[in-house]
């Protein structure tokens, strides 16, 4: 079952394209996590372009994110202060990413950007947690190991601090305001929500509960992906409605049964879980940039001079 997609000038499977979304949303339901770090590749391995692949994932993880969110919101596990103050930084990330994407593109760069991006990202974090979560799980049942004493941290020291009684946490709003606006450009620009970035960062830097911290982490990502999706439509053209419903059905139904497995898994084992799921996609790019491709050469038509 087939069909056309305006804006990517292609045809594609329907069953397809939601079944990708299905087992999208659910890792996104899972980790806490927008999914675009997989669905966006996925895409662009099936053949849609590039542009279009980041530009109609962004809907699609909103709608993700959205439908894993209602169920942490039920639950009381969303500290809503804290995601407000990410999403200042978060929408001015958006606009931020989404102007470099459009300058790369116009560049002919964009892909080879994208490519390289998801290599050290996600080979960075992938890496960091893979070593992180192993250690964590050949501990178990082991005493902990002494915690030494350490000093206050250089977020500890900065000035215009907030208290986020959700989160049992008081500190600076200048590292959450920057946090989001990197978060926000790399989802611009990437087609991501960032959640695997987020999440991590708010656990081990400041030290946010793992118990509000996901349903957090959608509420900030739905924001900033329903800006993006806008700017990307308003400012070139690139999101494919058709697409774009297509991953909003099948990562939306996802979510829900993949919210419900994560909640009955150790943490340790969803994150030794994701991190390999990072390091699959980042080695997938990088064997994409390092093999041959059967057509070294394309010849395009050049634009005449004026």
């Amino acid at each position: 079952m087939q069909i056309y997609l305006p804006i990517a000038e292609l045809p594609v499977n329907v069953l397809l394209v939601i079944g990708m979304a299905l087992a999208v949303g659910f890792i996104s339901g899972m980790f806490g996590i927008g999914g675009g770090f997989l669905m966006t590749p996925l895409l662009i391995f099936i053949g849609i372009p590039t542009a279009v692949a980041v530009a109609s994932e962004a809907p699609q993880i909103a709608a993700s994110a959205f439908s894993g969110m209602l169920a942490y919101w039920r639950r009381g596990a969303i500290d809503v202060k804290l995601g407000l103050v990410l999403l200042v930084g978060g929408v001015a990330g958006s606009g931020l990413g989404v102007w470099f994407f459009n300058a790369m593109r116009d560049a002919g760069q964009l892909e080879a950007i994208i490519a390289v991006a998801y290599v050290v990202v996600l080979g960075a974090i992938g890496g960091l947690m893979l070593v992180e979560s192993v250690r964590t799980v050949s501990r178990r049942g082991a005493p902990p190991p002494p915690r030494r004493r350490e000093g206050r941290s250089v977020v500890d020291r900065l000035p215009l601090k907030m208290r986020f009684r959700r989160s049992m946490i008081v500190v600076s709003v200048i590292p959450l305001l920057a946090l989001g606006l990197f978060i926000g450009f790399v989802g611009a620009v990437l087609g991501i929500g960032g959640g695997f970035l987020l999440v991590p960062v708010l656990v081990y830097v400041f030290r946010v509960p793992t118990a509000v911290v996901v349903g957090t982490s959608l509420f900030q990502i739905l924001v900033t992906m329903i800006a993006a999706t806008f700017l990307h439509a308003t400012t070139n053209a690139s999101v494919d409605a058709a697409l774009a419903v297509l991953l909003m059905l099948g990562g939306s139904i996802g979510a829900q049964f993949g919210v419900r497995a994560g909640q009955k898994m150790r943490g340790e084992h969803l994150r030794l879980l994701l991190a390999l799921l990072l390091l699959a996609v980042g080695a997938r790019f990088l064997a994409d940039l390092t093999v041959r491709p059967a057509d070294p050469f394309s010849v395009v038509a050049a634009e005449p001079r004026s």
